[in-house]
């Protein structure tokens, strides 16, 4: 399943970096993410629950940052497992300096899914996917005002 997509930040590049590199306020922020801890350098440990159209599940992994060229850019490695199956994600995050006070967040990767996950349907996961990423931006934007 191929995930891509951009959104625009009212917030400067070096804050916008430092807040996806702050574990408390991603586990804030990323929709449902009940706990976030890191575990190494670079390493985190995730449980979240999702629903994901007629079924869900509760997913726990790891997260990995690779490739980390600050502040513009990293890839987010992603493995979760759950009794309705698996995801492993890599996803490209590029970050650029629209203006001193906005940045543009883009990302470009895909995941691989199995098990009932896999079973659910391509439309089903795109549609859940697109409203996980509109409840990650809207989640950001209302941090960055607070």
């Amino acid at each position: 399943m191929q995930l891509t997509g951009s959104h625009t930040l009212a917030a400067p590049i070096e804050k916008v970096w430092q807040m996806l590199m702050d574990t408390d306020i991603l586990a804030k922020i990323v929709p449902g993410v009940s706990r976030l801890e890191k575990t190494g350098e670079n390493q985190f440990e995730a449980i979240s629950e999702i629903k994901l159209g007629p079924v869900s599940g509760k997913f726990s992994g790891g997260l990995t940052l690779s490739d980390i060229v600050e502040p513009s850019t990293f890839t987010l490695n992603v493995s979760q497992n759950s009794k309705i199956g698996n995801a492993d994600a890599s996803i490209k995050i590029n970050l650029v300096s629209v203006d001193a006070q906005q940045t543009e967040i883009s990302f470009d990767g895909d995941a691989k899914l199995s098990g009932l996950l896999a079973r659910t349907g391509q439309r089903v996961l795109s549609g859940v996917a697109n409203t996980l990423t509109k409840q990650f931006f809207s989640n950001f934007e209302e941090e960055i005002a607070s």
